[in-house]
């Protein structure tokens, strides 16, 4: 089976065009979702975060009403604590690409922060 790495950012704010910072992190709903896609079909993922630190999660995205409701909350919210590999992410700069079959980016304002502009 395929070897994915999941690119997941590092940050835990937005700074915004003002200066002021906004809380955020990664949509949990897009890293669950495509981790239990991948891994039920017997992928193995690899997750690599800028310094090698564990991503925060948007708040927001656990939300009901950005969830379908609560029963959807609870899904999402249980399928992050299923997904062990972001408790131990790699260094994103030690990362040996050709070891790797595929690159996903899951999505958030976090992204924004620090995967836009890392060289």
């Amino acid at each position: 089976m395929a070897k994915i790495l999941f690119v997941v950012t590092g940050a835990d704010h937005w700074t915004l065009a003002d200066g002021t910072t906004h809380p955020t992190g990664f949509w949990a709903e897009e890293a669950v979702a495509p981790y239990q896609a991948f891994t039920g079909a017997g992928h193995e993922v690899v997750v690599a975060t800028p310094g090698g630190v564990v991503p925060t999660v948007d708040r927001g995205s656990l939300a009901p009403d950005v969830n379908g409701g609560q029963e959807g909350a609870d899904k999402v919210a249980a399928g992050l604590e299923a997904f062990e590999e972001l408790r131990r992410p790699v260094a994103l700069e030690d990362v040996d690409l050709d070891a790797y079959d595929a690159v996903f980016y899951p999505g958030g304002h976090g992204p924004m922060e620090d995967l836009a502009v890392d060289p």
